[in-house]
């Protein structure tokens, strides 16, 4: 495991909650990066949520400070086989976090997540913080 690190959804909403744990690890992390999967479910929190402006400025604030990976042919290609393999075993997991796991693979971070579900994922490297 090396210092790169992408942040998952969840990840990212401790540190907004101000998780003492999260901003402990961020402060000894290499390099941070956060997918464009990610960005979209966030936007995605803050309107549906009762604050809607202060949580997409917070969001952006975020984003300005971090190096946002998108997909591309190559995520595609990553995508195509990390389902593949879980449809095999009969382990589904949400699309957008095989997108995510997708991105971890192609740009060889650490996936840093509270998610349980990516454990089913061949060859991720994953922390839980």
């Amino acid at each position: 495991m090396n210092g790169n690190f992408l942040l998952d959804t969840n990840i990212i909403i401790a540190l907004f909650a101000q998780d003492v744990l999260i901003q402990e690890h961020l402060s000894k992390a290499q390099a941070t990066f956060v997918s464009i999967i990610t960005v979209g479910e966030l936007y995605y929190g803050a309107e549906k949520s009762k604050h809607i402006n202060a949580n997409t400025q917070r969001i952006e604030e975020f984003v300005a400070q971090h190096t946002v990976l998108p997909n591309n042919v190559t995520t595609a290609k990553h995508y195509g086989q990390i389902k593949h393999v879980l449809c095999k075993k009969g382990h589904p997991i949400p699309d957008n976090d095989i997108w995510i796991a997708a991105i971890a693979q192609q740009y060889q971070l650490t996936l840093v997540s509270r998610d349980k579900h990516f454990n089913a994922i061949e060859g991720l490297s994953l922390v839980r913080w």
